[in-house]
């Protein structure tokens, strides 16, 4: 996975204040429960020695998605009274969370973009017309590409159109062509058909060949879903639970691949750590849940970590401090190019729930 949406992050130099914080609407009073979080994280960050113009700037947000329904969270970023970076979080967090740092506490956020699978998805649907003759209908279809989890609840324009039933076999050459231009400019994984049967295989077979490997046909009901979530969004949810997007299921594979041969692959806090600081890990392996509570000693630039403040000495850093692992971990991922692969721990345990595929291997392997 690449992390360049969280490249605003670090264009300047902290202290920042982060906020995650559930923000969900199915509750029976969500405004006020919103507005007692949001108190509390002004507390916090009050609390903490954050200045008041960066604390407004958090607060002030909170709950701003206010027009997005169910369950979801926020992240919110700001340093020196200036926002940084809002996003709306797929799952709420487990807890509120409030901290006013250097570094940003970016690693939750990141994790919840994971797996980052881009996708299509297209639902028709039966639409009866009562005042019309009996057994007269309409088609409705729907079409709509997405990076998941993300379009959870940051969903692209949805597009729908409707046709008479006894027109569809012609008007699914017309939909096919806005589906493969969809999947082709998106670079989608997986073309999800959802809905009437005799209709989504009609549409099915109106695709190019060269796309038909990619398509999974599913049934459902949630092509109504509200318009300010996924198309299928329950669906989409079960289809890709547990899986990698194929980029990164590629770089798993070569990772297992060189840690057998032991060349081009490290694992472990301490490796991982001097292969970012070498610019010399492709891709980090981070272990979902990760619950590494080690600190580290970092500098004012992203190769500039180390497990000691001793350590970054030797290397000639003058000015250093201590962070969380993962605050340091994610800003030298981000500064040195390196892409993000989280992995459920049962299917692949790392040794202190981190490894790396190497650019490069080390000259003594």
């Amino acid at each position: 996975m690449q992390l360049t949406f969280l490249g605003p992050l670090y264009a300047r130099q902290g202290p920042y204040a982060c906020a995650y914080v559930d923000t969900s609407r199915d509750l029976d009073d969500p405004d006020r429960a919103i507005d007692l979080r949001r108190r509390h994280l002004q507390a916090e960050l009050a609390a903490q020695g954050a200045d008041m113009a960066t604390t407004s700037t958090v607060t002030r947000l909170v709950g701003t998605d206010r027009d997005l329904p169910g369950q979801h969270g926020q992240a919110i970023f700001a340093a020196h009274g200036r926002l940084a970076l809002a996003e709306e979080l797929p799952e709420p967090p487990a807890r509120d969370t409030a901290r006013y740092t250097m570094l940003p506490d970016a690693m939750p956020l990141a994790m919840q973009h994971a797996p980052d699978i881009p996708y299509v998805a297209a639902a028709v649907h039966r639409v009866a017309q009562p005042q019309t003759t009996p057994g007269e209908a309409e088609f409705e279809v729907d079409l709509q590409a997405g990076r998941w989890p993300s379009t959870r609840v940051a969903p692209e324009d949805r597009t729908r159109r409707r046709v008479p039933a006894d027109n569809w076999r012609q008007t699914a050459a017309e939909v096919a062509v806005q589906l493969a231009d969809l999947a082709d400019h998106s670079g989608a994984e997986a073309i999800v058909l959802s809905g009437d049967h005799w209709a989504r295989n009609t549409l099915a077979r109106e695709l190019p060949k060269r796309l038909r490997q990619r398509l999974v046909g599913i049934d459902s009901d949630g092509w109504d879903a509200e318009p300010e979530r996924a198309l299928l969004e329950d669906e989409l949810d079960h289809l890709f639970h547990g899986r990698l997007s194929a980029r990164d299921h590629a770089s798993v594979e070569r990772f297992l691949a060189r840690r057998a041969r032991h060349s081009g692959a490290t694992e472990g806090l301490a490796d991982t750590v001097a292969a970012l600081r070498r610019g010399q890990a492709e891709a980090v392996l981070i272990n979902d849940p990760f619950d590494l509570h080690q600190r580290l000693w970092v500098g004012l630039t992203p190769k500039q970590i180390g497990l000691t403040q001793g350590e970054l000495r030797y290397l000639g850093v003058e000015s250093s401090w201590e962070e969380p692992a993962d605050a340091a971990l994610i800003r030298t991922i981000v500064g040195t190019g390196a892409e993000l692969i989280v992995i459920p721990r049962e299917e692949l345990p790392l040794h202190d729930g981190l490894g790396a595929l190497l650019r490069y291997p080390d000259a003594t392997t």
